[in-house]
Order: C-alpha cells, then sequence, then structure tokens
C-alpha cells in the first residue's frame, strides 16, 4: 500500500488527520466532480484549468497535506477516472512529501 493513499473504513474515520479537506462527492465519482469538488474544497485559484494536468499542479503549489475522500455512500464510481486520480496524487506525494489521501470506504 502506498503511503500517499490510506484506506479505512468508516469506524476508523476519527484516525484520519484533523485538518484533512473533505472532497465532497455526492452521488458520482466523475473526473468532472473530482475536479469541481477538489477545486473548491481546497479552494484552487481562478485559474485552476479543471484538467488532470492542472489538478497536480495545484496540489503541488498548494500547502495541502491532507484530502479527504469518502466512498461509502456514493452510488456511482468511474474507476478509470478515480485511478487516474489516485495516479496523481501518488506522483505528487513521491515528488513533494503531499498530500496523503485518506478514502473512507
Amino acid at each position: 500500500m502506498s503511503q500517499a493513499i490510506i484506506y479505512v473504513n468508516k469506524n476508523d474515520a476519527d484516525s484520519i488527520p484533523k485538518q484533512a479537506i473533505n472532497i465532497n462527492i455526492e452521488d458520482e465519482l466523475s473526473k468532472e466532480t473530482l475536479l469541481t469538488s477538489i477545486a473548491k474544497a481546497g479552494d484552487f485559484p481562478a485559474y485552476f484549468g479543471h484538467n488532470w494536468d492542472a489538478l497536480w499542479d495545484c496540489l503541488t503549489d498548494s500547502r495541502i497535506k491532507y484530502l479527504q475522500l469518502d466512498l461509502a455512500d456514493i452510488e456511482k464510481i468511474n474507476t478509470e477516472d478515480f485511478n487516474m486520480f489516485k495516479s496523481i496524487v501518488e506522483d505528487a506525494y513521491r515528488d513533494f512529501g503531499q498530500p496523503q489521501l485518506w478514502v473512507i470506504g
């Protein structure tokens, strides 16, 4: 398991750092919902391009150390988009030591 991504269940959610930024996804996890939600939660700049490269840029230029994503109640997950998101988080973590993504499942 990567140090960049930590999976926990609802019962262990209290182990997530308190300063973790919650990526609020309502019903469907997709590229669009991920990028929109993380941009809002992370207070990304207005010039954020809502694409994967822009996400990497903003994550590595920010002070975000921890992200939290609750998948327990999400009805539909685009696995290709989710895997790309995780890959970007892992790359940023490998290069800069942050952020860590805490996934509740």
